[in-house]
């Protein structure tokens, strides 16, 4: 046990070292999150808040173990809490989390569950846990203003051949009265009889065709009509709970036109947004590689230019990971705010 301690700093172990350090000397603050990309979402987040008093170290939970997520984010705090005899289920900030170490957290469905479980209370209610609103960081790197930056990052073409905010908004149209039904199942312990694995299914986009996407929108609106049919033939007289639900949800900043910031990240990186981008991403580069080939006059200088041109490509992946266009979204804000409020309560202290 000693060593458990030993091993898992604290708040109060970091505002000690604080006080004894020069009073000239910059407080240092530790924010713990889930995953090595989450360093670098709350390094943009943190980076403003920094100056000549403070600033913020991110670092994952543990550097003795390999653990990672949100579980081992706060299983840490839970463990030291714990063993210290404090066994109050207030917030995490008793003893643990504080004025010099915070958590920053993917909201998950937490944000959705408005304190339905015990997590989700913890998330929202201790003032040293910070979450992402959105599900997870993966969504406010796929944030729809923000995706034609990234084509031109990847590509070097600025010709807009696909509007992603039109696309983005006409999918969570069609998503979105099935996303109330998922979150109806988590805060009613349905889930094991609508998981977010079988949401996720159905809002598989599918095929898709850069020129030509609608088709991919009406296939979607087919197959999430015929899901929520059946939901509500399971789930008979459940028509006044979902409607109140419905404008909960829209009351917690969910629209019909924004529901993609809220499904699930991954799902949303990775089976609908960069399957988009690679085929945007191919036709541009495709367009410069022929614009190249028209132009050069003669072949040493076509090779040379397009070996030039591929040499700048960038990784669709890697780029989106790195895009930072959420900056200007309402989400993020609500981010900073919280961020505010904190730092103000602790330098009252």
């Amino acid at each position: 046990m000693a060593n458990k301690l030993k091993d898992n700093l604290n708040s109060r172990y970091f505002e000690a070292a604080n006080q004894l350090t020069s009073k000239r000397a910059r407080r240092r603050i530790v924010a713990y999150v889930e995953s090595y990309d989450d360093i670098f979402f709350w390094r943009t987040v943190l980076t403003r808040f920094e100056n000549d008093q403070r600033y913020f170290e991110v670092m994952l939970p543990s550097h003795k173990k390999l653990d990672r997520g949100k579980k081992a984010v706060f299983m840490n705090f839970i463990a030291q809490d714990n063993a210290q005899g404090n066994t109050k289920d207030d917030t995490y900030g008793s003893g643990i989390l504080g004025r010099d170490m915070i958590a920053c957290v993917d909201a998950d469905y937490d944000y959705m569950l408005q304190g339905v479980t015990p997590q989700s209370q913890k998330v929202l209610n201790s003032p040293y846990v910070f979450h992402t609103y959105a599900y997870a960081i993966e969504n406010l790197q796929c944030y729809a203003p923000s995706l034609h930056d990234v084509c031109v990052a990847v590509t070097l073409n600025d010709h807009r051949i696909f509007d992603f905010q039109d696309y983005l908004r006409q999918y969570s149209e069609a998503i979105f009265p099935l996303f109330v039904w998922s979150v109806w199942a988590y805060r009613t312990g349905n889930h094991n009889r609508f998981s977010l694995s079988d949401f996720n299914r159905v809002i598989d986009p599918g095929r898709f065709d850069v020129f030509n996407p609608q088709p991919s929108i009406l296939h979607l609106r087919r197959k999430v009509n015929t899901k929520i049919r059946q939901l509500q033939q399971e789930f008979p007289g459940n028509k006044e709970a979902y409607l109140q639900l419905k404008e909960a949800v829209k009351s917690l900043g969910v629209t019909p036109q924004t529901t993609y910031l809220y499904i699930q990240g991954h799902h949303l990186f990775d089976t609908v947004v960069v399957p988009i981008l690679s085929k945007v991403c191919n036709r541009l580069r495709q367009e410069r590689q022929d614009e190249i080939s028209r132009t050069a006059r003669h072949h040493l200088q076509r090779e040379n230019e397009l070996s030039c041109y591929e040499h700048s490509l960038q990784d669709i992946r890697q780029m989106l990971k790195k895009n930072y266009g959420y900056m200007i979204s309402d989400v993020y804000r609500y981010i900073l705010r919280d961020i505010e409020n904190y730092l103000s309560a602790a330098d009252q202290k």
